[in-house]
């Protein structure tokens, strides 16, 4: 049974497309089934992933309104290896087709039911707001990831972002919790950042990460070669973390 995982924050520029393509090429290189989904109308996940979005003949857009099927949509990323659902910027107009649509929140979860058995983890590129887009990944999804930055409009931001995953387990997705916070673009030479991190770990405790992920040049180069940054230096600090971050994934769903 795969596992399905929303990369989520409703703040913008945190490092959720990063954290998804790094994350999924980790658990490939693990030997981990991994599909990725890019919910988001940029496109960012699927450009970081080696796929050419403005070349694309189907995308997750025709996915979530009926148009095509799973196996019709995916690709393989040539950098990556895992498999990936792709956007571009029709998937923009989903939002607005969405509305009229039957079970409008739960297409991406009905979908996927029927491929169960062809992925170990299916990670979702949420867009950084609570649309229909990043509704549809809720309601399919087992767990949701937080990445966050150690700052104080990050913390702000995230009580907001709990809530609403809480609205949405008690009223669509009962299988939804919180799996982790990931530490993300974090540099331990700042102190509000050292002090922040010391207040995610006394509050949730275990559901922060024990792997951190620091702020990197070799991480934000790696889009534009078209490829996850773990592949593109392996010996980057940046994709060691995220390596370590996949370790701890595959370890933590043995308990869910």
């Amino acid at each position: 049974m795969a596992r399905i995982f929303c990369v989520a924050n409703q703040k913008g520029g945190v490092g959720k497309t990063t954290t998804c393509v790094n994350l999924a090429a980790a658990l490939h290189q693990a030997g981990q089934r991994t599909l990725l989904i890019d919910l988001d109308p940029q496109g960012n996940a699927t450009m970081g992933s080696g796929v050419e979005k403005r070349s694309l003949t189907t995308s997750v857009y025709h996915l979530l309104v009926g148009l095509s099927g799973l196996a019709d949509v995916r690709v393989n990323s040539s950098t990556g290896g895992y498999d990936v659902l792709p956007a571009n910027r029709d998937l923009a107009g989903a939002e607005v087709e969405l509305v009229n649509l039957d079970k409008r929140e739960k297409r991406l979860r009905d979908a996927l039911a029927p491929f169960d058995a062809d992925y170990d983890f299916i990670l979702i590129d949420c867009p950084p707001s609570l649309s229909l887009l990043t509704l549809n990944g809720l309601c399919a999804a087992h767990g949701v990831i937080i990445p966050m930055q150690c700052e104080y409009y990050a913390l702000e931001g995230l009580s907001d972002l709990v809530s609403s995953i809480k609205k949405v387990h008690a009223n669509l997705n009962r299988d939804l919790k919180v799996i982790g916070l990931l530490r993300v673009m974090f540099d331990p030479r700042v102190t509000l950042q050292q002090q922040v991190s010391a207040q995610l770990e006394g509050h949730f405790g275990d559901k922060v990460f024990t792997a951190i992920v620091p702020r990197n040049v070799r991480l934000a180069e790696a889009p534009s070669h078209g490829m996850p940054g773990v592949v593109f230096d392996k010996s980057a600090k940046g994709a060691q973390a995220y390596m370590a971050f996949a370790a701890e994934m595959i370890e933590r769903v043995k308990t869910l």
